[in-house]
Protein backbone atom coordinates (compact mmCIF):
# COMPACT_ATOMS: atom_id res chain seq x y z
CA UNK A 1 0.00 0.00 0.00
CA UNK A 2 1.51 3.28 -0.84
CA UNK A 3 1.93 6.81 1.07
CA UNK A 4 -1.34 7.92 -0.42
CA UNK A 5 -3.67 5.16 -0.19
CA UNK A 6 -2.62 4.82 3.60
CA UNK A 7 -3.72 8.28 3.67
CA UNK A 8 -7.16 7.97 2.24
CA UNK A 9 -8.04 5.10 4.05
CA UNK A 10 -7.54 6.32 7.83
CA UNK A 11 -8.99 9.76 6.59
CA UNK A 12 -12.46 7.91 5.52
CA UNK A 13 -12.06 5.86 9.05
CA UNK A 14 -11.94 8.87 10.58
CA UNK A 15 -15.12 10.25 8.91
CA UNK A 16 -16.96 7.22 9.27
CA UNK A 17 -16.15 6.53 12.54
CA UNK A 18 -18.65 9.45 13.63
CA UNK A 19 -21.25 8.46 11.70
CA UNK A 20 -21.30 4.95 12.79
CA UNK A 21 -21.70 6.08 16.05
CA UNK A 22 -24.79 8.10 16.19
CA UNK A 23 -26.34 5.27 13.47
CA UNK A 24 -25.61 3.05 16.48
CA UNK A 25 -27.62 5.41 19.07
CA UNK A 26 -31.08 5.09 19.43
CA UNK A 27 -33.93 6.63 17.56
CA UNK A 28 -35.54 8.24 20.80
CA UNK A 29 -39.34 9.76 19.75
CA UNK A 30 -39.25 13.45 20.80
CA UNK A 31 -41.98 15.36 23.03
CA UNK A 32 -42.08 19.03 22.83
CA UNK A 33 -42.78 21.10 26.05
CA UNK A 34 -43.41 24.84 26.02
CA UNK A 35 -44.38 27.00 28.56
CA UNK A 36 -44.95 30.78 29.57
CA UNK A 37 -43.02 30.27 32.84
CA UNK A 38 -39.40 29.62 33.43
CA UNK A 39 -37.62 26.52 33.72
CA UNK A 40 -36.20 27.61 37.95
CA UNK A 41 -40.23 28.35 38.48
CA UNK A 42 -42.14 25.34 37.19
CA UNK A 43 -41.14 21.94 39.31
CA UNK A 44 -44.18 20.52 37.33
CA UNK A 45 -42.45 19.45 34.79
CA UNK A 46 -41.36 16.43 37.09
CA UNK A 47 -45.09 15.01 36.93
CA UNK A 48 -44.86 15.31 33.04
CA UNK A 49 -42.01 13.02 33.22
CA UNK A 50 -43.47 10.82 35.80
CA UNK A 51 -46.71 10.55 33.64
CA UNK A 52 -44.40 9.28 30.86
CA UNK A 53 -42.51 6.77 33.18
CA UNK A 54 -46.05 5.52 33.68
CA UNK A 55 -46.26 4.73 29.88
CA UNK A 56 -43.20 3.47 29.16
CA UNK A 57 -41.30 6.18 28.61
CA UNK A 58 -38.21 7.62 30.48
CA UNK A 59 -36.27 10.85 29.26
CA UNK A 60 -32.93 10.39 28.11
CA UNK A 61 -33.29 6.85 27.77
CA UNK A 62 -35.76 5.93 25.01
CA UNK A 63 -37.53 9.37 24.89
CA UNK A 64 -36.49 12.88 25.07
CA UNK A 65 -38.03 16.25 25.80
CA UNK A 66 -37.11 19.52 24.42
CA UNK A 67 -37.97 22.40 26.43
CA UNK A 68 -38.79 26.07 25.46
CA UNK A 69 -39.75 28.45 28.15
CA UNK A 70 -40.71 32.00 27.66
CA UNK A 71 -39.32 33.54 31.08
CA UNK A 72 -42.95 35.17 31.49
CA UNK A 73 -42.66 37.29 28.34
CA UNK A 74 -45.58 36.17 26.25
CA UNK A 75 -44.67 37.23 23.28
CA UNK A 76 -42.33 35.42 23.01
CA UNK A 77 -44.04 32.61 22.73
CA UNK A 78 -45.28 32.51 18.62
CA UNK A 79 -41.48 32.78 18.00
CA UNK A 80 -40.75 29.53 20.50
CA UNK A 81 -44.00 27.55 18.84
CA UNK A 82 -42.24 28.44 15.44
CA UNK A 83 -39.03 27.04 16.70
CA UNK A 84 -40.43 23.37 18.61
CA UNK A 85 -42.19 22.95 15.70
CA UNK A 86 -39.51 22.73 13.15
CA UNK A 87 -38.31 20.83 15.63
CA UNK A 88 -40.89 17.78 14.44
CA UNK A 89 -41.68 16.47 17.50
CA UNK A 90 -43.98 13.42 17.75
CA UNK A 91 -46.31 15.58 20.48
CA UNK A 92 -46.23 18.75 21.98
CA UNK A 93 -46.98 19.63 25.53
CA UNK A 94 -48.17 23.13 25.84
CA UNK A 95 -48.33 24.58 29.22
CA UNK A 96 -50.44 27.95 30.09
CA UNK A 97 -54.03 26.79 28.59
CA UNK A 98 -54.77 28.91 25.21
CA UNK A 99 -51.62 31.59 25.90
CA UNK A 100 -49.78 28.60 25.35
CA UNK A 101 -51.89 26.26 22.53
CA UNK A 102 -52.78 28.91 20.18
CA UNK A 103 -49.13 29.74 19.11
CA UNK A 104 -48.81 26.54 18.62
CA UNK A 105 -51.71 25.76 16.67
CA UNK A 106 -50.91 28.73 14.41
CA UNK A 107 -47.68 26.67 13.30
CA UNK A 108 -48.95 23.03 12.78
CA UNK A 109 -52.44 21.36 11.77
CA UNK A 110 -50.59 17.93 12.35
CA UNK A 111 -48.63 17.64 15.68
CA UNK A 112 -50.61 16.30 18.05
CA UNK A 113 -50.65 19.45 21.16
CA UNK A 114 -51.65 18.74 24.89
CA UNK A 115 -52.46 21.38 26.74
CA UNK A 116 -52.98 22.40 30.59
CA UNK A 117 -55.46 25.01 30.70
CA UNK A 118 -57.19 26.05 33.58
CA UNK A 119 -60.32 27.84 31.64
CA UNK A 120 -63.06 25.76 29.94
CA UNK A 121 -61.01 24.49 26.82
CA UNK A 122 -64.80 23.90 24.82
CA UNK A 123 -65.97 27.37 25.24
CA UNK A 124 -62.15 28.61 24.22
CA UNK A 125 -62.37 26.96 21.23
CA UNK A 126 -59.58 24.54 21.68
CA UNK A 127 -61.67 21.39 21.56
CA UNK A 128 -64.61 20.05 20.02
CA UNK A 129 -65.96 17.94 23.20
CA UNK A 130 -64.43 16.81 26.13
CA UNK A 131 -65.37 13.65 25.32
CA UNK A 132 -64.59 13.87 21.83
CA UNK A 133 -62.08 16.51 21.10
CA UNK A 134 -61.50 15.82 17.15
CA UNK A 135 -58.55 17.51 15.40
CA UNK A 136 -55.16 17.05 17.26
CA UNK A 137 -55.63 18.58 20.66
CA UNK A 138 -56.35 17.50 23.65
CA UNK A 139 -55.33 17.48 27.41
CA UNK A 140 -55.99 18.01 30.96
CA UNK A 141 -58.42 20.81 32.48
CA UNK A 142 -57.88 22.00 35.44
CA UNK A 143 -61.08 23.94 37.14
CA UNK A 144 -59.04 27.29 38.43
CA UNK A 145 -62.01 29.20 36.79
CA UNK A 146 -64.32 27.44 39.15
CA UNK A 147 -62.49 27.27 42.27
CA UNK A 148 -61.76 31.87 42.30
CA UNK A 149 -64.78 32.06 44.41
CA UNK A 150 -64.01 29.59 46.66
CA UNK A 151 -60.63 31.08 47.70
CA UNK A 152 -62.18 34.06 48.16
CA UNK A 153 -64.80 32.49 50.41
CA UNK A 154 -61.97 30.98 52.53
CA UNK A 155 -59.86 34.56 52.98
CA UNK A 156 -63.17 36.12 54.10
CA UNK A 157 -63.11 33.82 56.77
CA UNK A 158 -59.99 34.24 58.38
CA UNK A 159 -60.59 38.10 57.84
CA UNK A 160 -63.90 38.95 57.78
CA UNK A 161 -63.87 42.11 59.07
CA UNK A 162 -62.07 43.16 55.65
CA UNK A 163 -64.97 45.30 53.26
CA UNK A 164 -62.59 45.45 50.67
CA UNK A 165 -60.47 42.72 48.82
CA UNK A 166 -57.55 42.75 46.36
CA UNK A 167 -57.27 40.66 43.60
CA UNK A 168 -53.96 40.26 42.12
CA UNK A 169 -54.81 39.22 38.08
CA UNK A 170 -52.29 39.30 34.92
CA UNK A 171 -54.85 41.41 32.79
CA UNK A 172 -52.50 39.89 29.77
CA UNK A 173 -53.68 36.55 30.34
CA UNK A 174 -57.10 35.37 28.07
CA UNK A 175 -58.89 33.57 31.11
CA UNK A 176 -58.58 36.96 33.25
CA UNK A 177 -62.12 38.22 32.16
CA UNK A 178 -63.85 34.68 33.28
CA UNK A 179 -62.25 34.81 36.38
CA UNK A 180 -62.91 38.24 37.12
CA UNK A 181 -66.89 37.65 36.61
CA UNK A 182 -66.69 35.01 39.40
CA UNK A 183 -64.85 36.87 41.68
CA UNK A 184 -67.36 39.55 41.61
CA UNK A 185 -70.39 37.15 41.61
CA UNK A 186 -68.33 35.53 44.86
CA UNK A 187 -67.99 39.00 46.51
CA UNK A 188 -71.46 39.87 45.89
CA UNK A 189 -72.24 36.89 47.95
CA UNK A 190 -70.19 37.39 50.57
CA UNK A 191 -70.75 41.82 50.73
CA UNK A 192 -67.41 42.67 50.04
CA UNK A 193 -66.17 44.91 47.59
CA UNK A 194 -63.23 44.20 45.12
CA UNK A 195 -59.95 45.59 44.05
CA UNK A 196 -58.65 44.51 41.16
CA UNK A 197 -54.97 45.23 40.38
CA UNK A 198 -52.81 44.11 37.32
CA UNK A 199 -49.53 42.55 37.19
CA UNK A 200 -47.53 41.44 34.07
CA UNK A 201 -44.13 42.74 34.71
CA UNK A 202 -41.72 42.70 37.16
CA UNK A 203 -42.47 46.54 37.89
CA UNK A 204 -45.24 46.09 38.54
CA UNK A 205 -45.19 44.08 42.21
CA UNK A 206 -43.94 46.54 44.55
CA UNK A 207 -46.44 49.33 43.08
CA UNK A 208 -49.51 46.35 43.51
CA UNK A 209 -48.50 46.50 47.22
CA UNK A 210 -47.95 50.03 47.75
CA UNK A 211 -51.53 50.23 46.46
CA UNK A 212 -52.72 48.12 48.99
CA UNK A 213 -50.98 49.89 51.60
CA UNK A 214 -52.40 53.24 50.68
CA UNK A 215 -56.00 51.69 50.53
CA UNK A 216 -55.52 49.80 53.70
CA UNK A 217 -56.29 46.53 51.91
CA UNK A 218 -54.93 43.69 54.21
CA UNK A 219 -56.70 40.83 52.19
CA UNK A 220 -55.26 39.86 49.19
CA UNK A 221 -56.33 36.95 46.22
CA UNK A 222 -54.03 35.72 43.78
CA UNK A 223 -55.16 34.78 40.32
CA UNK A 224 -54.39 31.50 39.23
CA UNK A 225 -51.75 32.50 36.33
CA UNK A 226 -48.72 30.94 34.80
CA UNK A 227 -46.89 34.43 35.00
CA UNK A 228 -48.08 34.94 38.81
CA UNK A 229 -47.20 31.90 39.71
CA UNK A 230 -43.81 31.79 38.83
CA UNK A 231 -43.72 35.15 40.54
CA UNK A 232 -44.61 33.31 43.97
CA UNK A 233 -41.50 33.61 46.07
CA UNK A 234 -41.45 37.45 45.21
CA UNK A 235 -44.85 38.13 45.75
CA UNK A 236 -44.63 36.19 49.45
CA UNK A 237 -41.71 38.40 50.03
CA UNK A 238 -44.10 41.29 49.51
CA UNK A 239 -47.05 40.24 51.56
CA UNK A 240 -45.18 38.89 54.34
CA UNK A 241 -43.47 43.04 54.42
CA UNK A 242 -46.79 44.43 54.02
CA UNK A 243 -48.49 42.34 56.17
CA UNK A 244 -51.55 41.57 53.68
CA UNK A 245 -52.81 38.12 54.04
CA UNK A 246 -53.12 36.16 50.31
CA UNK A 247 -54.32 33.28 49.10
CA UNK A 248 -53.37 31.53 46.11
CA UNK A 249 -54.70 28.65 44.19
CA UNK A 250 -51.50 26.38 44.23
CA UNK A 251 -49.45 24.71 46.62
CA UNK A 252 -46.38 25.75 45.86
CA UNK A 253 -47.24 29.38 46.85
CA UNK A 254 -47.45 28.16 50.69
CA UNK A 255 -44.35 26.49 49.80
CA UNK A 256 -42.68 29.39 48.93
CA UNK A 257 -43.31 30.98 52.43
CA UNK A 258 -46.91 32.36 51.77
CA UNK A 259 -50.33 32.17 53.57
CA UNK A 260 -52.34 29.41 52.23
CA UNK A 261 -53.30 27.86 48.92
CA UNK A 262 -56.90 26.28 47.06
CA UNK A 263 -56.31 24.66 44.26
CA UNK A 264 -55.50 21.75 41.81
CA UNK A 265 -52.39 19.65 42.40
CA UNK A 266 -50.56 20.80 39.19
CA UNK A 267 -47.99 18.25 39.59
CA UNK A 268 -50.49 15.71 39.29
CA UNK A 269 -52.21 17.56 36.48
CA UNK A 270 -48.53 17.07 34.52
CA UNK A 271 -48.56 13.20 35.36
CA UNK A 272 -52.02 12.69 32.95
CA UNK A 273 -50.46 14.98 30.48
CA UNK A 274 -47.52 12.74 30.51
CA UNK A 275 -49.49 9.44 30.19
CA UNK A 276 -51.31 11.01 27.54
CA UNK A 277 -48.03 11.75 25.68
CA UNK A 278 -47.04 8.13 26.16
CA UNK A 279 -50.50 7.03 24.74
CA UNK A 280 -49.73 8.95 22.02
CA UNK A 281 -46.22 7.90 21.33
CA UNK A 282 -47.42 4.46 20.98
CA UNK A 283 -50.02 5.48 18.26
CA UNK A 284 -53.05 6.88 19.90
CA UNK A 285 -55.50 9.69 18.11
CA UNK A 286 -55.70 12.44 20.32
CA UNK A 287 -59.23 13.71 18.12
CA UNK A 288 -60.49 10.68 20.16
CA UNK A 289 -58.57 10.69 23.73
CA UNK A 290 -61.08 12.48 26.15
CA UNK A 291 -60.09 15.98 27.60
CA UNK A 292 -59.39 14.89 31.55
CA UNK A 293 -60.78 16.74 34.43
CA UNK A 294 -57.82 16.96 37.01
CA UNK A 295 -60.34 16.65 40.30
CA UNK A 296 -57.60 16.65 42.30
CA UNK A 297 -57.56 19.48 45.39
CA UNK A 298 -55.65 20.93 47.90
CA UNK A 299 -55.53 23.31 50.88
CA UNK A 300 -52.53 24.18 52.57
CA UNK A 301 -51.95 26.77 55.40
CA UNK A 302 -48.70 27.99 56.41
CA UNK A 303 -48.84 28.64 60.16
CA UNK A 304 -45.55 30.19 60.01
CA UNK A 305 -46.67 32.68 57.70
CA UNK A 306 -49.57 33.10 59.77
CA UNK A 307 -47.48 33.99 62.53
CA UNK A 308 -45.51 36.67 61.17
CA UNK A 309 -48.56 38.21 59.90
CA UNK A 310 -50.24 37.92 63.52
CA UNK A 311 -53.37 35.94 62.14
CA UNK A 312 -54.82 33.37 64.48
CA UNK A 313 -56.34 31.01 62.18
CA UNK A 314 -59.65 29.17 63.10
CA UNK A 315 -59.10 25.57 64.27
CA UNK A 316 -61.69 24.05 62.03
CA UNK A 317 -59.93 25.74 58.90
CA UNK A 318 -56.59 24.25 59.88
CA UNK A 319 -58.43 21.10 60.52
CA UNK A 320 -59.74 20.89 56.67
CA UNK A 321 -55.76 21.88 55.51
CA UNK A 322 -54.80 18.82 53.73
CA UNK A 323 -50.97 19.83 54.52
CA UNK A 324 -49.86 22.42 57.30
CA UNK A 325 -46.66 23.75 57.21
CA UNK A 326 -45.49 24.69 60.64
Amino acid sequence: MNRCDFIGLVGSAAVASPLAARAEQPNRPQVGFISPGSPEKSPFTEGLRRGLADAGYVEGRNVEIEYRWAEGKYDRLPKLAADLVAKHPAVIVASGGSVGVLPVRAETSTIPILFFAGADPVAEGLVASFNRPGGHITGVYLMVTDLVGKQLEILHEIMPTAATVGVLENLASPGAEARKKVLHQAAATLGVKLDVLSASVDDDFPKVFAHLAEQNITALALSPDPYLNGQRERIAALAAAGRVAVIAPFREYAAAGGLMTYGPDLTDGYRLLGDYAGQILKGANPATLPVQQSTKVEFVVNLKAAKALGLTLPLPLIGRADEVIE
